[in-house]
C-alpha cells in the first residue's frame, strides 16, 4: 500500500514538472512573438537556430562518413585511397546499390509527397523560398532531401554535401518562423540565419557563412539582418570547432610566397576559371533538363534514374576514384602538389562528367565542393605550366591551386566576397586572398555575362522566375491578380463581358500586358476552376498600385 502511494506521489510529481515546462515554454513563445521585431529576441532566436544548423551539419557530415564506411569499409575522409586498393567490381557497385536507394527513397517522396519534386533539395530551394516563399522551406523536405544526400555521397555519387546543409539549415530556421508566427520579413532573416550557421560549420568559417547568406541567399546587406546572421554563423562555427576541432574541411598547406609576377598570372588563371566555370554551369543546368526530358521520352519514371547513373558514375570511378564523393580527399592532394600535370587534366574531365550524371540521374547533392575541387585541380594545372615557362620567379603550384578554388567556385555560385573569405579564413594569407579577389572577380564578371546568372539563378528559371533582374522583375512573376483585384462583392458598378478577361491566378505582369495590350481601362477577373464565374475586378491604376507598393516594401526589407 505505502508502495502504490509513494509511486503515486512520483507520477503527480512528474506530471506537474511536465506541466510547468509546458506553460514556460507557451510563455516563452508568445513572448518571443509579441517582441519578434525587438534586436534582442531576434539575435537570441538566430543564436538559437545558428546552433540547431551548426549541430545539423555536424550529424549530416557523420552519417554521410557513416555511409559511407557501410559502402566502402572506411569511415574516413579518404575516399579517394581507400577506392584505390579495392576490387573494380566493388567500387562499380557502390554507387549503383546507392542509387537503387535513393531511388526507393525518390519513389516513397513520390507517393508520399514529401517532396514537391522528384530530387533532392539544394540552395537553389533556399533563395526560390526567400524570393517566392516568404522565406519558408517545409521543414520535412529538409530532412527527406538531407537523407536523399546522406546515401548519395555515402555511396560515392560525385556531388557536393554543403548545398544540402544549407537546405537543411534553411528547413529548421523555416520551422522556427512558423512555430513563432513571423512575417514575411522576419522569416527571411531567420532563413539567412539557418543559412549562415549551416555554411559556417561546414567550412569552420564564421565570416564566410556570413557573406554567403547575404550575397547569395538573401542578395542585400540591409544593416538589420547583419547583426542576427553574424550571430548564427559564429553558433554555427562553434558548435563544429567543439567536435571537429579548427581543422578545416580539407587540408591545406603552407602558402607559398608570391612576387609580383603572381598577380597578372592569378588574373589570367582567374579567365581560365571563367571558361571552366562557363562549361560546369551550363552542364549542371543543362544536363538535368536533357535527361528528364529523354526519361519522360523512354517512358522511365524519374525515381528509376539513380540506378542508371549509379552505373556510369561507378565505370568512372574505376577509373578514377578521385571523382567519388565529395572530392576533398583529391582536393587537398592537389593543393599539395601530389597530381602531375596530365593526371589533373584527367581527372578536370572525369569530375565534370561525374558530377553531371549524378545530378542529372536524381542523386542527392550540391555544386559547392564539387566547384572547389575542379578549381584546385585547374589552378595546380596552370601552377604547374606556370613553374615550366617561368621557372623559379612563379609562386609553387600550391599558390595557383588556392586561387583556382576560390576563383572557380566564386564564379560557379555567383559569391566572389564568399569565396574569398573563405579563402581567407582557411590559409590567413594576405597575398593569397589579394590573388584570389583579383581572379574571382574576373571569373564572376566573364562568366555571368555568358551565362546570364550563377548556377542557382538558372536552376531556379527553369522554375519561371527570374531572378538577376532584381526585384522589379520578379513582382511581375510572383504578384497574382487575385492578391489586388477588387471582389465582386464590393463593386459598385456593372462589369462589361466585352473584351479579354484575367483569371485569378494570373501575374501581375501579364494583366499588365494584357491591359496595355488591349488598351484598356480594367477587366474582368475569373475563376480558373469549376464554373469559372467572374469574382472580381482589376483596373490599371490597382494594377500600377500593387506594383509600386511591392517595390516599395522591397526596398524597404533591403536599405532598413
Amino acid at each position: 500500500m505505502f508502495k502504490t502511494t509513494s509511486d503515486s506521489t512520483t507520477r503527480s510529481t512528474a506530471h506537474h514538472h511536465h506541466h510547468s515546462r509546458a506553460v514556460w515554454l507557451r510563455w516563452m513563445v508568445r513572448r518571443i512573438r509579441y517582441h519578434a521585431d525587438h534586436p534582442v529576441w531576434l539575435w537570441l532566436t538566430a543564436a538559437l537556430i545558428g546552433t540547431l544548423a551548426g549541430f545539423a551539419t555536424l550529424g549530416f557530415r557523420l552519417s554521410i562518413l557513416a555511409v559511407q564506411g557501410l559502402f566502402y569499409g572506411s569511415a574516413e575522409e579518404q575516399l579517394a585511397s581507400t577506392a584505390a586498393g579495392l576490387h573494380w567490381s566493388h567500387v562499380w557497385l557502390a554507387p549503383v546499390i546507392g542509387g537503387m536507394v535513393v531511388g526507393g527513397l525518390l519513389y516513397l517522396a513520390e507517393r508520399t509527397r514529401a517532396l514537391s519534386e522528384v530530387r533532392a533539395g539544394s540552395v537553389a530551394e533556399v533563395i526560390e523560398a526567400r524570393a517566392v516563399g516568404k522565406g519558408n522551406i517545409g521543414f520535412w523536405p529538409g530532412v527527406y532531401s538531407a537523407l536523399i544526400t546522406i546515401v548519395s555521397l555515402g555511396s560515392g555519387a560525385s556531388a557536393g554535401r554543403e548545398g544540402p546543409a544549407v537546405h537543411l539549415g534553411g528547413a529548421l530556421a523555416s520551422l522556427m518562423s512558423r512555430i513563432l508566427n513571423l512575417g514575411a520579413r522576419n522569416a527571411r532573416t531567420l532563413l539567412a540565419c539557418g543559412v549562415a550557421g549551416a555554411v559556417a560549420a561546414s567550412f569552420n568559417a564564421p565570416l564566410a557563412g556570413l557573406l554567403f547568406a547575404l550575397e547569395v541567399v538573401l542578395g542585400h546587406y540591409a544593416l538589420r539582418v547583419i547583426a542576427p546572421t553574424a550571430v548564427a554563423a559564429t553558433a554555427g562555427a562553434v558548435v563544429a570547432r567543439s567536435f571537429l576541432g579548427a581543422q578545416p574541411a580539407f587540408l591545406l598547406p603552407p602558402v607559398p610566397s608570391a612576387s609580383l609576377i603572381d598577380f597578372p598570372a592569378a588574373a589570367l588563371l582567374g579567365l581560365l576559371c571563367a571558361a571552366l566555370a562557363i562549361i560546369f554551369v551550363t552542364l549542371m543546368v543543362k544536363g538535368p533538363y536533357h535527361i528528364e526530358k529523354l526519361a519522360a521520352h523512354l517512358g522511365l519514371p524519374l525515381w528509376a534514374l539513380p540506378p542508371i547513373g549509379g552505373v556510369l558514375v561507378g565505370m568512372i570511378g574505376i577509373a578514377f576514384p578521385q571523382v567519388l564523393g565529395v572530392g576533398y580527399e583529391a582536393t587537398s592532394t592537389a593543393l599539395h602538389g601530389g597530381y602531375g600535370l596530365f593526371l589533373l587534366l584527367f581527372l578536370i574531365a572525369a569530375k565534370l562528367l561525374a558530377t553531371m550524371l549524378s545530378l542529372s540521374f536524381r542523386f542527392g547533392g550540391g555544386i559547392f565542393s564539387p566547384s572547389i575541387y575542379l578549381g584546385a585541380m585547374v589552378g595546380a594545372a596552370f601552377g604547374t605550366l606556370a613553374g615550366v615557362l617561368l621557372g623559379e620567379e612563379a609562386a609553387a603550384p600550391a599558390f595557383f591551386a588556392i586561387v583556382g578554388m576560390g576563383a572557380l567556385s566564386g564564379a560557379v555560385l555567383g559569391a566572389p566576397i564568399s569565396t574569398t573569405l573563405i579563402v581567407f579564413e582557411l590559409t590567413q594569407s594576405y597575398e593569397a586572398t589579394v590573388a584570389v579577389l583579383l581572379a574571382v572577380s574576373l571569373a564572376t564578371v566573364v562568366t555571368q555575362a555568358i551565362t546570364r546568372g550563377n548556377v542557382f539563378q538558372k536552376q531556379i528559371e527553369l522554375r519561371g522566375y527570374t531572378l538577376r533582374e532584381g526585384p522589379q522583375r520578379l513582382i511581375l512573376q510572383t504578384v497574382r491578380v487575385r492578391d489586388f483585384m477588387t471582389p465582386i462583392s464590393r463593386l459598385k458598378k456593372e462589369i462589361s463581358m466585352a473584351g479579354a478577361v484575367l483569371y485569378s491566378d494570373d501575374t501581375l505582369g501579364k494583366a499588365l500586358g494584357l491591359l496595355k495590350a488591349e488598351n484598356l481601362d480594367g477587366a474582368p477577373v475569373k475563376s480558373r476552376y469549376g464554373e469559372q464565374k467572374i469574382i472580381g475586378y482589376i483596373s490599371r491604376e490597382d494594377a500600377l498600385l500593387a506594383y509600386n507598393q511591392r517595390l516599395v516594401e522591397e526596398h524597404e526589407e533591403r536599405s532598413g
